[in-house]
């Protein structure tokens, strides 16, 4: 007995497996079994048909695709359906030597629609259809597709090299992650794969022309043969019959491979866009309305010439200016909403329909330079404008002396400053502003000029000092009198300098942190690979080297800074004091930095009494001063700095070990100049000057 739950159980099975595996062994079966068994005109009529719906569907596919890489089973496809069509020519023939004497409908009805119907029953008129056909399949689409795809190849594999470098930078700036950056390479390889596979089968296009030129020919010859000599047919009348059939033949297996080779050019002459073929070319044939007026006036007046056809060119002309008139409409309308929407972008939207998302939520910039009206033009390099390659060129200058790289700075154009007006901002904080005059010079004071000058007298916003607005035309009578002349492009970039100089410690986040170690990795990977995360963690080396730049030492020597770590940190896992270790082991670049050429360095030490009671004020980790014993250590080191400035000394203050964080600390929010250094930072200096006591009589 059946028993049907079973039968139904390996259907159900059948369905849930991957039957897709099946579709390329059972198709290359039916093309081996129409070359080799005789099919009759009915089955043919469908494998002729199902080669017609395949290319159809074939060049749409081809025609919506966005991307390369969405149809890269195409070169497969076109393997598949160059045999296919192959196989019908090879069943086609058999058939129509076999059955040809009977008629001309003895090959089915689709080939004998195609050898009436398209070429009208004249034989003559289907040979040179068809030669026609062919000789645009092969000369023309097939060579331009096989060229295109056979560069492309070329290219590809040639920037192959290049794009794997700027996917490994990416990885290593930490803007993709290792799934991205495998996709990317994934996708360049199939790049390749796919052009390179393009330009083989194109062969296959162009072999299976050359095959239809002489199959046709044997078509004729060997029906002739087969007609007169074996069934006594009339040489007219075999003539007749069998080239009638072979040029249906030969259409109906054309006209597809014409199609499929559309659709491979199309493949490889599209570039990769957010649209599909039909979008782009509407979008960018039919976008400009000045384009298609001239091509209507040019119409127009070839349909005004006597003997042209001329209702068929006013026509089209009357088109082209309708469609000229509506694109202008378009274009005017756009202008007017966008008008309209920067004229009322402050004011309250009322009955609106559109939800809040996070594309509302704007994020502020780590640093950004609002100008006024006058300044723009700095922006514009056409016009001469130099302001962003001055504030490139502090970047890099930051990044060099300091040891990593600041934000990008970010400019913007702001309606509600003055004209010549300027603000500086650091995480959306002002910390600085000023005004400059564009297209003119500012004449700054150095203190050895001769007199002043015919201008108004203003301060450079940078350092206060004073200064003139100039003409450029009086730019060499102005240094000839001792001042220094600067452009107003580098006033913006010498003020913006110095305000992220003095706050460089809040531009250095957790993820500056990570670029700097991404940057060591790609040089020293050793050095780091057993320290993070497996001894210190990112948060705290992000705090170390914070504290370090807010003490303004150079983060350069990160060899120096993360052998110390690896040192010191598995045993010791407080920030402040690992930075107090490491400030120890670069304290030739600190002493560099302070007295740079000098074989006697010149510092303030405190006086003895009051160093012993600050001494005793320790306890533990922390420090508890009295607020009497404050005031007078604040007005002490006041005076001393004004001191060390007479004598034009460096504003240090060298003291024991144990004080050096506190009063770092606690002094420099009320002295950013001054300095405060260990006495185990200077163990290696000699000739050590003493030129104030903080806290002297």
């Amino acid at each position: 007995m059946i028993n049907f739950s079973s039968i139904f159980r390996i259907i159900k099975n059948f369905k849930n497996t991957q039957w897709k595996v099946l579709a390329g062994p059972i198709l290359i079966l039916i093309i081996l079994s129409m070359m080799v068994l005789p099919l009759a005109p009915f089955i043919l009529d469908i494998f002729f048909t199902f080669n017609i719906a395949l290319s159809i569907i074939i060049l749409l596919v081809s025609m919506f695709t966005r991307k390369t890489l969405d149809f890269a089973a195409f070169p497969t496809i076109l393997l598949f359906s160059t045999l296919l069509r192959l196989a019908l020519n090879v069943a086609s023939t058999r058939v129509i030597f076999l059955n040809g004497h009977t008629g001309t409908d003895s090959a089915g009805r689709v080939i004998e629609s195609f050898g009436h119907f398209l070429v009208g029953g004249n034989f003559a008129i289907g040979i040179v259809v068809f030669i026609i056909l062919v000789i645009i399949n092969f000369m023309v689409i097939t060579k331009g597709a096989g060229r295109i795809a056979e560069v492309g190849a070329r290219f590809i594999l040639d920037a192959m090299p290049g794009k794997q470098m700027a996917i490994d930078a990416d990885l290593n700036a930490s803007l993709i992650g290792e799934a991205e950056a495998k996709k990317r390479r994934l996708q360049i390889t199939q790049e390749a794969d796919f052009y390179g596979s393009m330009d083989g089968a194109s062969k296959f296009v162009r072999g299976d022309a050359i095959a239809g030129i002489l199959i046709m020919f044997l078509n004729i010859f060997g029906g002739l043969i087969i007609g007169v000599f074996q069934h006594n047919m009339l040489l007219t009348k075999a003539a007749e019959v069998y080239t009638l059939l072979t040029i249906g033949d030969g259409l109906v297996a054309q006209i597809p491979a014409l199609v499929i080779s559309t659709a491979a050019g199309v493949i490889v002459t599209r570039v990769s866009t957010n649209q599909n073929v039909g979008e782009q070319m509407i979008s960018q044939l039919f976008c400009n309305s000045q384009v298609i007026l001239l091509s209507a006036i040019v119409l127009g007046i070839l349909g005004l010439v006597p003997g042209m056809p001329n209702i068929v060119f006013l026509i089209f002309t009357i088109l082209l200016l309708f469609l000229a008139w509506q694109l202008n409409r378009k274009k005017h309308i756009f202008n007017n909403d966008v008008l309209s929407d920067s004229t009322n972008q402050n004011k309250p939207i009322l009955n609106s329909t559109v939800e809040a998302s996070w594309n509302d939520v704007e994020l502020e910039d780590p640093i950004r330079i609002e100008i006024g009206l006058n300044l723009v033009p700095m922006l514009d390099v056409k016009k001469s404008g130099d302001l962003l390659e001055k504030i490139r060129i502090v970047r890099k200058k930051i990044a060099k002396e300091i040891g990593f790289l600041p934000p990008l700075v970010h400019i913007k154009n702001n309606m509600n400053l003055t004209k010549n007006s300027y603000r500086i901002f650091i995480k959306g904080i002002e910390i600085g502003n000023g005004e400059c005059l564009y297209g003119k010079l500012m004449a700054i004071s150095t203190g050895q000029e001769i007199e002043s000058l015919p201008f108004k007298a203003v301060n450079e916003p940078a350092f206060g000092l004073s200064g003139y607005w100039i003409d450029t035309s009086f730019k060499m009578e102005a240094e000839k009198k001792g001042y220094s002349v600067v452009d107003s492009s580098s006033i913006i970039a010498t003020h913006l300098n110095f305000l992220i100089s003095q706050n460089i410690n809040e531009l250095f986040g957790r993820y500056e942190t990570q670029q700097l170690l991404n940057r060591v990795n790609s040089e020293i990977p050793k050095l780091t690979e057993d320290l993070i995360p497996n001894v210190i963690d990112l948060t705290t080396l992000h705090k170390i080297l914070k504290n370090l730049i807010l003490e303004k030492v150079p983060i350069k020597d990160m060899r120096t800074i993360l052998e110390t770590l690896s040192e010191h940190a598995i045993n010791q896992k407080d920030a402040n004091e690992l930075t107090s270790i490491i400030r120890i082991s670069l304290s030739k670049i600190i002493i560099q930095k302070l007295f740079y050429k000098k074989n006697t360095i010149e510092v303030m030490v405190l006086e003895s009494n009051l160093e012993k009671l600050l001494m005793d004020s320790v306890k533990g980790e922390k420090i508890n001063i009295e607020p009497g014993l404050s005031e007078i250590l604040l007005s002490k080191t006041k005076k001393a700095i004004e001191q060390q400035k007479s004598i034009k000394a460096p504003v240090v203050l060298l003291v024991p070990h144990i004080l050096r964080l506190f009063l770092s600390r606690f002094l420099r929010i009320h002295f950013s100049e001054l300095t405060v250094l260990s006495e185990l930072e200077i163990t290696s200096i000699n000739n050590i000057k003493v030129t104030n006591i903080i806290g002297s009589t």
